[in-house]
């Protein structure tokens, strides 16, 4: 089975009733979800949905990865797939496939994202792709364990940081919450 609109609606629904002060930022994506356009597409303009990750140790530590095309660090997370059931488990795929962390000792906090963030993405001609939007469902996970083996395709560095170095206040504070 693959992510479907309903899915991603649903999703979205279950986060804004936790979140209502973040409608007015999301009415991009339930309006295109409204207009029947496929988000689950690589190719879908203006944007299209992606799966994140926030991984917090024991200590309360996070897993930053440094992405190899963006030069950046960055929460693990990237596109769906068509054999993605739901947002959480691709989140959880991607976690696993960046980091090598095994998904039986990863364990996810919740079924709605913490976090749902809508960012720009330059354009890629190598990939023929367009400057687009990422709607990325963000989903918090624990886990005991340390980095297993990188993704070297994506990543090429990966470490665990401390909650202020969390640039978006937001986030920070969400996860602050959830932590407690």
């Amino acid at each position: 089975m693959t992510i479907t609109a309903d899915h991603i609606r649903t999703t979205l629904t279950a986060y804004l009733d936790q979140y209502p002060e973040s409608k007015r930022e999301h009415e991009v994506i339930l309006g295109l979800l409204d207009d029947g356009d496929d988000l689950t597409s690589r190719k879908a303009s203006p944007g299209h949905v992606t799966a994140g990750a926030i991984l917090v140790r024991a200590d309360g530590r996070i897993l930053h990865i440094l992405h190899n095309v963006t030069g950046k660090w960055l929460l693990p997370g990237g596109h769906i797939e068509p054999n993605d059931d739901t947002l959480l488990q691709a989140a959880g795929r991607e976690l696993t496939e960046e980091t090598g962390i095994p998904p039986h000792v990863v364990t996810p906090h919740c079924e709605t994202p913490l976090h749902v963030d809508v960012h720009p993405i330059d354009a890629n001609p190598a990939k023929d792709e367009p400057a687009h939007q990422h709607f990325d469902f963000r989903f918090l996970f624990r886990t005991t364990a340390d980095i297993g083996d990188l993704q070297t395709e994506e990543v090429s560095d990966a470490t665990w940081r401390e909650l202020d170095t969390i640039a978006d206040p937001q986030l920070r504070h969400r996860i602050s919450d959830a932590l407690r």
